[in-house]
């Protein structure tokens, strides 16, 4: 058994299940859910986060092809809609593994029924509809609904599914929300006229979800709700039973003492006014924490605040443990996640160093093994400098 007790993510599966449950008693029962899990299921890992959900949600929601293959390769086959744009014109692998493309230009649709007519095969495709976001899109005019019949006429093509992405729905005023609602429903309506209607429509993401706007349409696209992270300081959790599923722990290599006038760590930009005792902790921004929260962030040690004294580094940081004299080598430290009473969330550790909680989980480097729990039970582990997946998958 490796030791993983330089640093370690723990993903709570059990967590992660009960999260999808909560969502699907807050929409109507009819509505599909879509699962995303893009980059990685936001560093959470997109294998172990997808095979968990595999009998909770309808549709798997990837960023790029790679990524939808990924899936296949570990033989999840529920349907998989690429929600980014596929550069260049080789869709084979997309044809031939029934993958749903995001289409939003002409040249993109014809590719893709080219590539079906070889493969004497149906494509499936989900058609982006820009309501205000202006990042891809068909716009929601007369124009773009013609395009959309163009499309929609193609043989060999089946639009499947209709969407748009909300752009301030975690915002606190929620005008322009609805706004977007409005604007995709005339556009379906336009769209009706000429006798399209695709089965699938959907708008709401995780804020979205949250506060019901959108979720009466086919389905709802459930993204950083899933991994127990609120969308927003506006939208929090709504009055769902959410919780994260992310922890990371590290432990004490080193204790020592420095006197007053010593400095610590790079640049000596933290300069004791007194004697202090610092522990060593081998994690730092190679692991993706933050080196903006050097001289203000803090960890846990047995349940009480450690802070950063100095710069992070690329491998390693220190902290202050005078206040915690049980502190000691091999002693534990969480990083993330909850110590007795205390409590380092995901949002509150974004919100500390100016950064946004999705980018700080993408973030979190693969040096960091991920170790896939369920209550007291570790059912997996991938750990990806070995490249290597154990237990959890086979």
């Amino acid at each position: 058994m490796v030791n993983y007790k330089r640093v370690r993510a723990l993903i709570a599966l059990d967590v992660l299940e009960n999260n999808i449950k909560e969502i699907k008693k807050h929409i109507p029962h009819e509505t599909k859910i879509a699962g995303v899990i893009k980059a990685d299921g936001y560093g959470h890992g997109d294998i172990p986060v997808a095979k968990t959900l595999e009998n909770l949600v309808d549709f798997y929601a990837v960023s790029t092809l790679n990524e939808a293959l990924n899936l296949y390769y570990h033989n999840l086959y529920k349907p998989i809609l690429v929600l980014g744009p596929l550069p260049g014109d080789d869709y084979r692998e997309l044809v031939e593994n029934n993958i749903r493309a995001t289409v939003f230009t002409l040249k993109q649709a014809l590719s893709i029924s080219n590539e079906a007519k070889k493969q004497s095969r149906i494509a499936y495709i989900h058609i982006a509809v820009d309501t205000g976001m202006n990042r891809i899109g068909i716009k929601d005019n007369e124009n773009g609904a013609k395009l959309v019949k163009q499309i929609h006429d193609l043989d060999y093509i089946q639009v499947e599914g209709i969407f748009t992405h909300m752009y301030a729905a975690d915002e606190s005023n929620t005008d322009s929300a609805y706004a977007q609602l409005r604007r995709f429903k005339k556009f379906l309506f336009l769209l009706k006229k000429q006798g399209i209607e695709p089965r699938i429509k959907h708008i709401s993401n995780s804020a979205a979800i949250i506060r019901n706007i959108g979720d009466t349409y086919d389905m709802v696209r459930a993204g950083i709700i899933m991994y127990g992270i609120s969308p927003s300081d506006e939208t929090g959790v709504g009055n769902m039973d959410i919780k994260p599923i992310l922890s990371v722990k590290s432990m004490i290599t080193y204790v020592k003492y420095i006197e007053k006038g010593e400095t610590v760590s790079y640049g000596g930009v933290y300069k004791a006014d007194k004697r202090v005792r610092v522990a060593t902790i081998p994690i730092g921004y190679g692991d993706g924490y933050p080196r903006s929260l050097s001289n203000k962030g803090y960890v846990l040690i047995n349940g009480k605040r450690a802070y950063i004294l100095g710069r992070v580094c690329m491998d390693q940081m220190m902290v202050d443990v005078s206040c915690i004299p049980d502190a000691d080598i091999g002693t534990e430290v969480t990083v993330i996640g909850r110590d007795g009473s205390e409590f380092i969330s995901v949002e509150s550790l974004a919100k500390l160093c100016d950064k946004f909680p999705y980018e700080l989980v993408c973030d979190l480097s693969k040096r960091i093994p991920r170790i896939y729990t369920k209550g007291e039970l570790v059912v997996g582990i991938k750990d990806y400098t070995r490249d290597m997946y154990r237990d959890f998958l086979y």
